[in-house]
C-alpha cells in the first residue's frame, strides 16, 4: 500500500514534471516563436521601408526630368514666340512654364526629409524665380510686338549664367538622387537578407513544433504571399522606371535637338536680317548716285574753272586770282562734304548716339533726299524747332528720314508734294519731325501692319519691307516713339517723336571758360610734329600747312622708319610733342605704326589722318586717338591739333 502511494506520488511528481516541462517547452517555444515573428516582421518593415525610399528616389529623378523637359518647352515655345509673335507659342510657353512650377512644387515636397536636396531645390527655385522674370519680360515684349526687343531679349536670357546654373542645379539633384538610389539599394538587399534568414528559422523550428509549424507555415504563406507581390511590384515599377528613364532621356535628346536648331535658325535670321538692312541702305545709296554725280561734276566744273582762271590772273590781277581761288576752294569743300556724307550714310556702324540740333541735321540732308525723290516732286521744309536738339544717332535719323522720304515717293509715283515739318510741344521737352506726302494713303488693313518687319506692299524685288520697321526700332531706342495716320487717296503723315536734350544755347553756357582759355594757350604753343604720310603731294601739302600754323613739322615718307625718328631725335635731347599719322599705308598701317611705338612710348600723343570711312571695326583700331578726315582745311588741322596737344597739356613733351 505504501509502494502504491509511493507511485502514486511519483507519478504525480513526474506528471507535474512533466506538465512543467510541458509549459516551459511551450514557453521557450512561444518566446522562441514570438522573437522570430518579431524579427520577421521587423525585417519585413525595414524591406518595406526600403521599398519606400526606391519608390521615392525613382521619383525624384523622375520629376527632376519632367521639369527639365517643361522648362526646355518653355523655352522652345518662347523663341518661337519672340521670332513669329504667334499668340499660342505664348499660350503654350505660359503652360510649359506652369507645368514646370508644378513638377518644381512636388520635388520640394519630395526632398523635404533631406537637407541637402532641399537646399539644392530652394537654389534651384531662386534661379527660376529669377530667370522667370527675364524669360516674362521678353514675353511681355512679343506679346505687344516688340520684335525685336523680345528678340534682343531671348538672345540675353538664351546667354544669361542663370541658365547654366539651372542646369548644374537639375544635374546635380539626379546625381545625389542617384547616390541615394543605390545606397538604398544595398539597404534593401541587406533587409531582403535579413527576411529571408528570418524565415529559414522560422522554418527550422515549425518542423519540430506542428502546431507551432501550422502557425508558422500560415504565417510564412502570408509573408511568402506578400514578398511575391512586393517582388512583383517592384520589377514592375524598376521597369516602368526603366522605361520612363529611356523615354525622358529621348525626349531630353529631341528636345536639345530642337533647341540647337532654334538657335542656329535664330542666328541665320539674324544675319539675314542684318543683310537685308545694308542692302537696303545700300539700295538707297544707288539711287542717290545719280543725282550726286551731277552734283560732283558742278563741283569739279567749279575748282577746275577756280584753279584755271587764277592762274590766269594771279599775277596781272590777284585780288581777282584770290576771288577765283575762294570759289574753287568752296567747291573743293562742298565735294568733299557731300562724299564724306555719301560714305557715312553707307557704313555699316553701331549706334552712337549725339546731342544733335534736329532743324540744322534736316537742312543738311535736304539735299540728299531731293537727289533721291527726283526732281518731279516739290520738297518743302518746315522747320519750327530752331536751337533744339536731341540724344541720337545722327545717321540712323537720317537713314529714318530718308526711308519715310523713298516710301513717300512711291506713294506719289514720282509726282507731288513732300513736307518735312518740326514742332515742339510748347515746353521744349519733346519735338515732332513730320514728313507728310500727297500720295495714294493706306488702307485700314496695310496701315495696321505697317510697322510689321519684311511687309511690303510693293512688288517683288522693290523692297525688303524694313523700312518702317527700321523706323520705329530707331524712336524706340531713342526714347521716343512713331505715330502714322493715312487716308486713302489723300495722303499720309508720319511723326517721329522725340525727346529733346539741351539746346546749343544751353550747351554753350555750361561750358567751362577755363578750358577755352587753356585750349588758346595750347594752340598758340609752338609744337614739333612727326608727319607720317607715304604719299608725296600730300606729305608736301600737309607739312606745308603745318608749318603755316607755326608749328615745326619732320616728314617721314614710309611707316617703318618712324621709330627710329623719335628715337633720334630723343637721343638728341628733344622730342616730338606730336605724331600726325596717315591711316592706310603699304607695309605697315598707321594704328600699327603707333602701337609699335606706343610700347616704347606710351604717353606718345597720336593724331590720325584718313580719307577712307570704314566701318565699325575699323574705327576701333585707332583707339582713343582723334581722327581727322581727308580733305581738310587749315582751320579742321588746327582744331585736331588742339584738341592734341590739350591732353598733350596734362604731361610733358616726350624726352628721353
Amino acid at each position: 500500500m505504501f509502494e502504491r502511494d509511493h507511485d502514486s506520488e511519483t507519478d504525480q511528481r513526474r506528471e507535474r514534471l512533466r506538465v512543467w516541462l510541458t509549459i516551459g517547452v511551450a514557453t521557450i517555444l512561444a518566446g522562441v516563436v514570438a522573437a522570430l515573428l518579431l524579427l520577421l516582421s521587423r525585417a519585413n518593415d525595414n524591406y518595406d521601408r526600403s521599398l519606400g525610399w526606391q519608390t521615392q528616389s525613382l521619383e525624384v529623378i523622375s520629376q527632376t526630368r519632367s521639369l527639365d523637359a517643361a522648362l526646355a518647352r518653355a523655352e522652345a515655345a518662347l523663341g518661337r514666340f519672340a521670332v513669329g509673335l504667334q499668340k499660342e507659342d505664348g499660350r503654350v510657353f505660359e503652360q510649359q512654364w506652369g507645368r514646370a512650377r508644378q513638377y518644381l512644387v512636388q520635388l520640394d515636397r519630395n526632398v523635404r526629409d533631406n537637407r541637402q536636396q532641399s537646399a539644392l531645390v530652394d537654389q534651384l527655385t531662386d534661379e527660376m524665380d529669377d530667370r522667370g522674370l527675364r524669360l516674362g519680360d521678353a514675353a511681355l515684349s512679343a506679346n505687344y510686338n516688340q520684335t525685336v526687343a523680345a528678340i534682343s531679349k531671348y538672345h540675353a536670357a538664351g546667354h544669361d549664367q542663370a541658365l547654366i546654373r539651372i542646369d548644374k542645379l537639375l544635374t546635380q539633384i539626379i546625381n545625389n538622387e542617384r547616390g541615394l538610389l543605390r545606397e538604398r539599394n544595398r539597404l534593401a538587399a541587406a533587409d531582403r537578407a535579413s527576411l529571408n534568414q528570418a524565415i529559414l528559422l522560422f522554418s527550422l523550428l515549425g518542423a519540430g513544433a506542428a502546431m507551432l509549424a501550422i502557425g508558422a507555415g500560415f504565417s510564412f504563406v502570408r509573408a511568402e504571399g506578400e514578398r511575391r507581390i512586393a517582388r512583383r511590384e517592384q520589377l514592375a515599377e524598376t521597369e516602368r522606371a526603366m522605361q520612363l528613364e529611356a523615354a525622358v532621356a529621348a525626349r531630353t535628346a529631341e528636345l536639345g535637338e530642337a533647341n540647337l536648331a532654334l538657335r542656329s535658325e535664330m542666328s541665320e535670321r539674324e544675319a539675314a536680317e542684318a543683310q537685308l538692312r545694308q542692302a537696303q541702305k545700300m539700295e538707297a545709296v544707288g539711287q542717290l548716285t545719280g543725282g550726286i554725280a551731277h552734283d560732283f561734276n558742278n563741283m569739279l566744273a567749279v575748282v577746275v574753272g577756280g584753279v584755271e582762271l587764277a592762274q590766269r590772273w594771279l599775277t596781272e590781277a590777284p585780288d581777282k586770282a584770290q576771288r577765283h581761288l575762294a570759289n574753287a576752294l568752296d567747291g573743293a569743300n562742298r565735294a568733299a562734304d557731300l562724299t564724306r556724307r555719301l560714305l557715312t550714310f553707307a557704313r555699316a556702324e553701331p549706334a552712337r548716339p549725339e546731342t544733335t540740333v534736329i532743324d540744322e541735321c534736316i537742312a543738311a540732308f535736304a539735299e540728299l533726299i531731293e537727289r533721291t525723290i527726283g526732281d518731279r516732286i516739290a520738297l518743302t521744309l518746315d522747320l519750327q524747332a530752331t536751337g533744339l536738339a536731341c540724344w541720337l544717332d545722327r545717321q540712323q535719323f537720317e537713314n529714318a528720314l530718308l526711308n519715310l522720304a523713298v516710301n513717300a515717293r512711291d506713294a506719289m509715283e514720282g509726282h507731288g508734294a513732300l513736307t518735312i515739318r518740326t514742332l515742339d510741344d510748347g515746353d521744349q521737352k519733346a519735338l515732332a519731325v513730320e514728313v507728310i506726302d500727297t500720295g495714294c494713303g493706306m488702307a485700314p488693313d496695310v496701315l495696321d501692319r505697317v510697322f510689321d518687319p519684311f511687309y511690303t506692299t510693293k512688288p517683288a524685288g522693290q523692297g525688303t519691307g524694313l523700312g518702317m520697321s527700321q523706323v520705329f526700332a530707331f524712336c524706340r531706342q531713342s526714347g521716343g516713339e512713331v505715330q502714322i495716320a493715312s487716308t486713302e487717296g489723300e495722303g499720309t503723315r508720319v511723326a517721329m517723336l522725340l525727346p529733346v536734350a539741351k539746346s546749343r544755347a544751353d550747351a554753350a553756357v555750361d561750358g567751362d571758360p577755363l578750358l577755352s582759355a587753356a585750349s588758346q594757350d595750347t594752340a598758340a604753343e609752338t609744337l614739333d610734329i612727326l608727319v607720317v604720310e607715304d604719299d608725296q603731294r600730300v606729305l608736301a601739302a600737309t607739312v606745308d600747312a603745318v608749318g603755316e600754323l607755326g608749328h615745326r613739322a619732320v616728314a617721314c615718307d614710309n611707316p617703318l622708319d618712324a621709330e627710329a625718328l623719335v628715337e633720334g631725335r630723343l637721343a638728341a635731347g628733344s622730342g616730338f610733342d606730336l605724331v600726325l599719322s596717315d591711316v592706310l599705308m603699304p607695309e605697315l598701317t598707321g594704328p600699327e605704326m603707333v602701337a609699335r611705338l606706343k610700347q616704347r612710348w606710351p604717353d606718345l600723343p597720336v593724331l590720325f589722318v584718313t580719307g577712307y570711312a570704314g566701318d565699325a571695326s575699323e574705327e576701333a583700331s585707332f583707339g582713343d586717338h582723334d581722327v581727322l578726315r581727308k580733305p581738310f582745311t587749315l582751320t579742321a588741322l588746327e582744331q585736331a591739333i588742339r584738341r592734341s596737344g590739350e591732353v598733350r597739356s596734362e604731361g610733358q613733351r616726350l624726352v628721353g
